[in-house]
């Protein structure tokens, strides 16, 4: 297989969906917290607000700039963060790294869907990008935590 079909492979038709129909691309007035991520290599940004109480987030907006599968793992992120736990966003970032770097089991429910972005394990140069959502979340957790 050449390099392009390969390409051609990782961006699938899945990929593509959940990209373009990427929930909470709304930044949030008076959030919690707020960061901003960016990868090295290809660019891409992420900026994430978040509004917790009790220590569960209860809204989330982002601002992606970045690949279809950076903006995918962003749509699955954004889709299913309100209302969980700093912990268990924390697991399922480890989760999604170790499918991409260990060839680990996809992440559980309900970030299972991250599942599509397996063929990415392949294109280390791509991994920071698909990370982006998780990290500057978790990001933007971490300065409430500290600031607590």
């Amino acid at each position: 297989m050449s390099a392009e079909t390969d390409m051609i492979k990782l961006y699938s038709g899945r990929i593509l969906a959940l990209a373009a129909d990427m929930p909470r691309t709304e930044r949030l007035d008076a959030p919690s917290a707020t960061a901003k991520k960016r990868a090295p290599l290809c660019g891409s940004t992420v900026t994430v607000d978040v509004k917790v109480a009790d220590g569960i987030v209860t809204d989330y907006g982002q601002d992606v700039k970045a690949c279809a599968l950076g903006q995918a793992a962003a749509a699955v992120v954004g889709a299913h963060i309100v209302g969980l736990r700093t912990d268990q966003i924390k697991i399922a970032r480890d989760q999604l790294l170790d499918m991409l770097k260990n060839d680990g089991d996809i992440p559980e429910a309900p970030f299972d869907a991250l599942e599509v972005l397996q063929p990415a394990k392949d294109y280390k140069n791509r991994h920071a990008s698909i990370m982006l959502a998780f990290d500057a979340t978790l990001d933007a957790l971490s300065t409430l935590e500290t600031s607590a």
